[in-house]
C-alpha cells in the first residue's frame, strides 16, 4: 500500500508544526512549508486547507501570521488523519469501467478490506506528538528552513 501524496504532506506538515514551538522564528506559513516539501504551493495550500478544517491546525494571516499545530493536532491519531486523506474506500475497484467477473463470489476483496482495516488500526492509538518524539523531532529540528 502507498500513501497519496496529500496524506504524506499532511502527516509532515503536521509533525514539522509539533516541535516548530510558539516563537516568531518558528513561524511557517503555508509558502514555508511547499519550499521546505518540494511541493507546489497549490497542493500544499489544499493539505493545510484540509488540517484546517479538521482542527488540526490553525492558519492566521497577516503580520505575525502562519500555521500553528492546535491542542486537537498534538494529540490526533495518525490513523485518523491517514484515514481522512486516503479515504476509507475499497483498496481495488471491482466496480468499475469493467466490473470484475468474480466480484460476486471474490474472496480477495474482504481480505484486503480486512488488511486496510488492519492497517489503520495499527496507527489508530499513534499520536503526533508519539511520532515527533525523540529521536524524530530533534531531528526535524535541525532541518534547515528554507531561505
Amino acid at each position: 500500500m502507498r500513501l497519496l501524496r496529500s496524506t504524506d504532506l499532511a502527516l509532515r506538515v503536521l509533525m514539522r508544526l509539533a516541535v516548530a514551538g510558539d516563537t516568531p522564528e518558528a513561524t511557517h506559513t503555508t509558502r514555508d512549508v511547499a519550499a521546505a516539501m518540494e511541493v507546489p504551493y497549490t497542493h500544499a495550500a489544499k493539505v493545510v486547507a484540509e488540517l484546517q478544517h479538521m482542527g488540526l491546525l490553525e492558519a492566521r494571516r497577516g503580520r505575525g501570521g502562519g500555521l500553528a499545530l492546535t491542542d486537537r493536532g498534538r494529540a490526533a491519531s495518525v490513523g485518523t488523519v491517514v484515514r481522512a486523506f486516503e479515504g476509507d474506500g475499497d483498496v481495488v475497484d471491482c466496480e468499475g469501467a469493467t466490473p470484475c467477473p468474480l466480484a460476486s463470489a471474490c474472496r480477495l476483496r474482504g481480505a484486503l478490506r480486512r488488511a486496510q482495516e488492519a492497517f489503520f488500526a495499527s496507527l489508530d492509538p499513534i499520536t503526533v506528538a508519539d511520532i515527533v518524539a525523540a529521536p524524530t523531532g530533534p531531528l526535524l529540528l535541525g532541518i534547515s528552513r528554507p531561505a
